[in-house]
């Protein structure tokens, strides 16, 4: 029971719950308040704290003071005054939670205010002294630099409300304890100095203030004030003197009143007349602003320079314009001013403040909001997530590769060179190549040039796999491209790519294609052509130069079987087919001496079988490829000498794994077949009439004791299906001598048709490859 009323006495004696946490103490001029940093505790947000310790020395008498400032700044609202956050009164304390805040003083002392801002600055606070003298009929009676706090937006707040009170109020707080403020002696107009607070009942309520607010003036231009130098111009614009001055006056029934000063200074080139003050003016109601006037205000907009207040930017400017493109109808130019701002953000606020807001922008439909986004594009790109872009802002642009508008699609095409590096090799290799692979057939040929530019530029982000077949595809259909400087850019691009083809490409496929253009009928593309054909035989003959001389293997060692073709050697090939036949005759003059039948007798004098039994028993012994070759390496007696070889020959001799089966072994050496001249040589071409002529029979019948070949081969075709063939060479149509001379050979051997056409190419030129 003890322990509960403990806990109920010491929440009683700690007053109601104050929902902020205080933080560093604020040095400010001297004040009842003491000011301190501080952070919301829900949500960690910032404000400041004013506290006022009662129990503090000399506070008792300066409570109320404190209490006024309170009660004045819980029911003052306007945009030039403190915004108050929350308020705990108890009889220990005062809490006075507001929006974060940073003394004028500051600021003057470094001396980091031009004068632009410091216009700015005094026309804002103009504003509010008017509002409370004319509006408010009150007095301030306190106004001096430490006063005046500035806002996260850098907007200048008006505060020091402890003696702030109604004119209509004969018991006002003024009257009574306007000495206890701290300096009032030194900020006192002269005839309160003489006269005490008594004295303001029988002037102009703006009196006071209008002095007050001339000593403004004079310190925030020159850092500090004392007593007397109200009045003075030093280093105050000259436009502002006369008015000034005015504000000064020591007589207070002829002194200006502060409307007047602001309604002197809001005129045509006066010293309120400044863009930014235009500016301040004008964004609070930029959504309702015709469009003519919306125009005009973004135009006074672009006029800013970067010495006006970026905390103004940031925190006020930004969040209307961002409104207005979304919701107001603001358009591109808004949106443009939007962009330049945020180049002047931190890294943190451009994240939470202008990503989401770009993301959002191009999902908008509109075509100018996604022109004025891509050419403002470069400026924000660096800043701007990979993720971001690959995931969230490259689908959206994909719409304007195909959109109607041909500005929306060039734009579109441009901005892929800005964002290549934010994209992943998926996306580019993938999407980005079959919307190229649109663009390059557009029907504006300045999209197709650029088409063809982009590739260019973009060659070394493809992929290794894909990069040359889809850059030959791509440019040689350039090359054909009727509009002069789409042909012009291709022969660019591939000089500037020459480095991603390997040689056979450059040989094979790139010179072909740009061959044609050497006879372009513009002299533009036949210079170009020219150059971009002199790197690519540069790159070609420095592929050539590493290449080995020859892929043939090394000739064999003495004893080893001779090679079906010899090596061309540089005396031998004074023609371009002088080493072919040069080897074919070296070869055939290689065999000397007389042929061999199966059993080892010459040719010359075949062997003859004296008995049928003898014979048979000698012909089951010897092979069919035997039997074969016995017969044709026999000439007819009538055969001339001079005759061609036979065309089959020379088709083993150059294609032997043709013409070879897997007996190939057995057909001993195809180059015996061909008949010599008298030197051994072969002739160099068979004539036309040797290969017309049919072959003809011997005219003299085999003996009844020579094996009776024809009859062999007849009955060996007549076998079952299931038969084992009869090997190449022996068939029908072979030319063999027949057993009956009065029946002539059917059918002429003819020699198997080489074709010596080179091999046209799969690739499809006019292909983009796998992703196109």
């Amino acid at each position: 029971m003890e322990f509960l009323k403990s806990a109920v006495a010491s929440a009683m004696a700690s007053g109601p719950p104050f929902p902020y946490y205080f933080g560093d103490r604020v040095d400010i001029d001297e004040s009842i308040w003491t000011l301190h940093n501080g952070t919301r505790k829900d949500d960690g947000s910032n404000c400041s704290i004013f506290s006022f310790d009662i129990t503090a020395n000399n506070n008792k008498s300066r409570l109320p003071l404190a209490k006024n400032a309170l009660k004045k700044l819980r029911t003052l609202r306007h945009p030039g005054v403190i915004k108050v956050l929350d308020t705990v009164e108890t009889e220990t304390y005062i809490y006075i939670a507001t929006e974060r805040l940073v003394p004028l003083r500051w600021h003057v002392r470094r001396k980091s205010l031009n004068p632009e801002t410091v216009k700015w600055g005094l026309h804002g606070i103009a504003r509010t002294l008017k509002f409370i003298n004319a509006d408010a009929s009150s007095i301030h009676g306190s106004l001096k630099v430490g006063s005046i706090y500035t806002s996260e937006s850098g907007e200048w707040k008006l505060g020091g409300f402890e003696v702030l009170s109604s004119v209509k109020d004969d018991e006002s707080i003024i009257y009574t304890y306007g000495s206890l403020v701290p300096d009032s002696g030194r900020y006192s107009p002269p005839e309160v100095a003489q006269s005490g607070w008594d004295v303001i009942k029988k002037h102009p309520q703006s009196a006071v203030d209008a002095f007050n607010f001339g000593v403004l003036i004079y310190e925030v231009f020159n850092g500090d004030y004392s007593a007397g130098q109200a009045g003075q111009t030093k280093n105050i614009p000259p436009t502002m003197h006369t008015s000034y001055k005015r504000l000064c006056n020591a007589n207070p029934k002829a002194r200006s009143s502060i409307g007047n000063f602001l309604d002197q200074g809001n005129r045509h080139n006066a010293f309120f007349d400044t863009p930014l003050i235009k500016l301040t003016e004008g964004i609070d109601n930029l959504g309702v602003k015709s469009p003519e006037e919306r125009e005009q205000f973004l135009d006074d907009l672009d006029q800013l320079t970067d010495d006006f207040p970026e905390d103004f930017f940031k925190m006020k400017i930004l969040p209307e314009l961002m409104k207005s493109v979304e919701f107001g109808g603001g358009g591109p130019k808004a949106l443009g001013v939007v962009i330049n701002i945020s180049t002047k953000l931190s890294n943190e606020d451009f994240e939470n403040r202008i990503i989401p807001f770009v993301v959002r922008m191009f999902a908008n439909p509109d075509r100018a909001i996604r022109v004025c986004l891509l050419d403002h594009l470069s400026s924000m790109i660096d800043r701007l997530p990979q993720k971001i872009v690959n995931d969230k802002i490259f689908p959206h642009m994909v719409t304007g590769f195909t959109d109607l508008a041909p500005v929306v699609r060039e734009q579109t095409l441009k901005s892929v060179l800005v964002i290549i590096t934010k994209l992943t090799d998926r996306t580019i290799n993938g999407d980005l190549l079959k919307q190229l692979a649109k663009t390059a057939n557009d029907e504006q040929p300045g999209i197709r040039t650029n088409t063809t530019i982009c590739l260019g530029k973009i060659a070394k982000n493809l992929g290794t796999s894909s990069r040359s077949k889809v850059l030959i595809a791509a440019f040689s259909r350039s090359l054909r491209d009727p509009f002069v400087h789409a042909r012009n850019a291709a022969l660019m691009a591939l000089g500037a790519t020459v480095d991603h083809f390997s040689g056979e490409d450059c040989a094979g496929k790139i010179l072909p294609a740009i061959c044609p253009l050497l006879l372009d009928k513009e002299k533009l593309i036949r210079d170009s052509a020219n150059r971009t054909i002199d790197t690519y035989l540069q790159k070609i003959r420095k592929t050539a130069s590493g290449m080995p001389d020859s892929v043939l293997p090394p000739p064999q060692a003495a004893g080893a079987a001779a090679p079906r073709m010899a090596t061309p050697q540089a005396s031998e090939s004074s023609g371009w087919a002088g080493w072919a036949i040069s080897s074919f005759t070296n070869k055939l003059s290689s065999a000397a001496g007389d042929m061999q039948t199966a059993n080892g007798s010459s040719t010359n004098t075949p062997a003859r079988v004296a008995s049928p039994n003898l014979e048979a028993k000698r012909t089951s012994k010897v092979s069919a490829s035997a039997l074969h070759r016995q017969a044709v390496s026999s000439p007819p007696p009538e055969s001339s000498r001079g005759t061609s070889p036979n065309p089959s020959v020379v088709a083993q001799e150059f294609f032997p794994e043709e013409n070879a089966d897997d007996g190939g072994d057995s057909w001993g050496d195809m180059g015996d077949m061909g008949d010599m001249d008298d030197d051994d040589g072969f002739t160099d071409a068979p004539s036309t009439k040797s290969q017309k002529a049919a072959p003809r029979a011997s005219a003299t019948p085999f003996d009844d004791g020579e094996p009776d070949f024809a009859s062999w081969l007849a009955e060996r075709s007549q076998k079952k299906p299931g038969a084992k063939p009869l090997p190449k060479g022996l068939s029908k149509s072979t030319s063999v001598v027949k057993k009956t001379a009065t029946k002539p050979a059917s059918k002429q051997v003819t020699a198997k048709k080489i074709d010596l056409k080179p091999k046209e190419a799969d690739d499809d030129v006019d292909g983009w490859g796998d992703g196109w």
